[in-house]
């Protein structure tokens, strides 16, 4: 396992012990970098139209379509020490 995996996965246990919850568009970055960087571009079809939290999941997730998983996991990385700090 490399370097950035590791930092990758530990950042994934930190951000569940943030003392506050971050606000909504701030959800959708840290779900979008997650996703891109563990399981690179956007899967699946879109939801239906009436499950807006999957559709928004889903459209952040693609926003970041072609962007190199390692870069994802860098950018993960760094928003989750931005919210710690």
């Amino acid at each position: 396992m490399t370097d950035l995996r590791r930092e990758f996965q530990q950042a994934a246990e930190d951000v569940k012990k943030l003392a506050k919850r971050p606000d909504n568009d701030t959800l959708l970055r840290l779900y979008a970098l997650y996703k891109q960087g563990a399981e690179g571009d956007v899967q699946g079809e879109q939801p239906g139209f009436f499950d807006f939290v999957g559709t928004a999941k889903h459209e952040a997730w693609a926003q970041l379509a072609g962007v190199p998983q390692e870069e994802a996991m860098r950018r993960y990385i760094d928003l989750v020490r931005q919210l710690l700090a």
